[in-house]
């Protein structure tokens, strides 16, 4: 018989050792014991508060997970893989140190409703410390931005040179991104932290339980509202492994930004050599590998995503074995998201602009063309006419080797005499984005007012 299985009164075999092999969790869901302890410890409390076990029995249950607790953090516990999962274990330790006292703590719930107690209050924390770890991302962006006011470089749209932006407003782009992804994880903390300990296996239970005192103790806003669904329920996890799926968007983002900026095609920055690596075989190599693996890290991410959302599509009420895969997706997600967004703010932090690299690369591609239209608008000029006549002054210098400001005021009049000795005024890189004064825009004005914004922002916020 399976009698060292707490379910092993049904069974009269032992459970083959591949299944175990198979069926268990305890390598990685050990990672929520002490959540796993906590819960327990409000539940023990809630019973005797309730009535339904002897207060000198909640204190003993108590005592000894503190003790199983403290056992754990010292790194003393011996997990054991044939009791499956992290709840059998603590259990059984729980009986060997107390007794048959310990089975009481079972009493009105189910490993179905623990484990989902269990994720919600670990992932309550991760989001906290995401949180935490994407303000300092941000205020490094912000740090780097207002420390290079003064630098212009090329904007660029289907990675041709564009329109010319400063560089702390390009900074304060990436700012935004992780802005919204600070917005989707607080959101997110909204709906992970309800409390499903009291919906035991998915019907209830009959025993007169106090759910909100267990709320309370445990720090969550609610009660879950439907016995069923919160033993079912991973919309939580999805949720934060979508939020984190798009801050791998924009990390992904900004560290191919960092990666061809610092090629010698770009030029436009510099890493510090500790946030880089050489290579085996050419010395003369520095590479951005930070970046890179936090740019590679992104298809694991969405893998996970992907990967939970195939669990979930087709599952039936209730519970199912198949939830299982839910710890190692989010587990892998969580330590991924955590060190990239720490690497990332240190790349950020470190970063050297090299500005006059990025004012040569202005020098090339007419970036100021679109101004020269704007400039024939303001003469009278229909957009779409104004557009015709530079995009022939742009094939004209090409041909000639020359850039819009270069080429002589008698020229520019062969092709609009609208155009007058002011118009220089207009192909100038200063002028460009000073005249960009809209709200978001690049104009000096708007990028300290917006940088403004994003310091009381994160007071706010922190």
């Amino acid at each position: 018989m399976a009698k060292e299985k707490p379910w092993g009164g049904r069974f009269g075999e032992e459970t083959d050792a591949l299944v175990e092999e198979f069926t268990a969790s305890v390598h990685y869901d050990q990672r929520l014991a002490l959540y796993d302890i906590r819960g327990s410890i409000a539940h023990a409390r809630m019973l005797a508060a309730c009535g339904i076990i002897a207060p000198e029995e909640a204190e003993a249950i108590i005592k000894g997970l503190e003790e199983i607790a403290a056992d754990i953090r010292a790194g003393r516990f011996t997990w054991r893989r044939e009791l499956e999962d992290v709840h059998m274990n603590i259990e059984m330790a729980l009986k060997e140190r107390i007794g048959p006292v310990a089975g009481k703590l079972h009493t009105a719930r189910s490993r179905n409703d623990q484990v989902a107690t269990d994720v919600r209050l670990f992932l309550r924390d991760v989001i906290d410390e995401a949180v935490r770890r994407l303000l300092e991302l941000r205020a490094a962006l912000v740090e780097k931005a207002e420390a290079h006011l003064g630098i212009i470089m090329p904007g660029f749209t289907h990675l041709q040179h564009a329109q010319p932006v400063l560089f702390a407003h390009h900074l304060h782009a990436y700012y935004e991104m992780f802005r919204r992804d600070t917005e989707r994880l607080r959101e997110a903390r909204r709906r992970v932290n309800v409390c499903p300990l009291g919906s035991a296996a998915l019907a209830g239970t009959p025993f007169p339980i106090d759910r909100e005192m267990v709320a309370r103790e445990l720090g969550f806003e609610a009660v879950s509202a439907n016995s069923m669904d919160a033993v079912s329920d991973r919309d939580f996890i999805l949720e934060f492994l979508a939020a984190s799926s798009l801050i791998f968007v924009h990390l992904s983002r900004l560290m191919e930004e960092f990666v061809l900026w610092m090629s010698q095609e770009f030029a436009f920055i510099d890493l510090p050599d500790k946030l880089c690596t050489g290579s085996s075989i050419m010395p003369q190599k520095k590479n951005p590998d930070v970046a890179e693996l936090i740019r590679g890290k992104t298809g694991r991410v969405f893998g996970h995503l992907v990967a939970l959302l195939t669990v979930m599509k087709a599952l039936p009420l209730t519970y199912n074995r198949d939830l299982q895969e839910d710890k190692e997706a989010l587990f892998d997600t969580v330590d991924t998201l955590l060190a990239s967004l720490k690497l990332a703010t240190a790349l950020v932090r470190g970063l050297i602009p090299r500005a006059e690299r990025m004012r040569a690369a202005c020098e090339e591609g007419h970036l100021t063309a679109t101004d020269l239209a704007d400039y024939l608008v303001t003469k009278g000029l229909p957009f779409r006419e104004a557009h015709h006549v530079v995009g022939r002054i742009v094939s004209f210098a090409e041909e000639q080797g020359l850039k819009l400001w270069e080429i002589p005021l008698e020229k520019l009049r062969e092709f609009s005499p609208l155009i007058g000795e002011d118009v220089y005024e207009w192909l100038t890189l200063e002028g460009s984005v000073e005249r960009r004064k809209v709200p978001g825009g690049t104009a000096p004005e708007r990028v300290k007012e917006a940088l403004a914004r994003a310091r009381e922002e994160l007071a706010q916020e922190s």
